[in-house]
């Protein structure tokens, strides 16, 4: 399992014109699943990306976790953080797991943030999606489990 996480002012997805999810302070989840990826990887980075500490302080310093500011959280699927582009110019994504195994982790991965108390919205998976992300900072993680 694959995360990109932007800390954000805001985040947006559009499908087609129309707003599928939107937030305000918080972070934006790009979201890579494996095929051999399941409920322990979403676990783990799911509690990790809860209480991970990566926002200012009264101080300004990176102390505060999104549980800590009552940010919110928007899971993005992408299927193309697993391309692999050692061969030729096209990416491969066979790396990636099947949209059957993909989509109900993706699903899971958004309510496992929920149940820690992080408000947490989806974009469509499968769909062409137009992700807007004003990331602050610019502040942004790569995960991997």
């Amino acid at each position: 399992m694959r995360v990109v996480l932007q800390r954000v002012n805001y985040g947006k997805v559009t499908v087609e014109g129309k707003t599928v999810a939107e937030i305000g302070k918080g972070i934006v989840i790009l979201l890579g699943i494996g095929p051999n990826d399941g409920n322990k990887q979403i676990e783990y980075l799911t509690k990790k990306i809860a209480n991970l500490r990566i926002f200012d302080d009264h101080e300004g310093k990176i102390n505060r976790s999104i549980l800590d500011i009552g940010g919110e959280a928007i899971v993005v699927s992408q299927f193309t953080l697993y391309a692999n582009t050692h061969k030729g110019r096209r990416p491969s994504f066979t790396g990636a797991a099947s949209p059957e195994i993909a989509s109900p982790l993706v699903e899971t991965f958004a309510k496992h943030l929920e149940l820690l108390g992080v408000p947490t919205k989806k974009g469509m998976f499968g769909a062409h999606m137009t992700v807007e992300i004003h990331n602050d900072g610019p502040l942004t993680i790569f995960m991997e489990q």
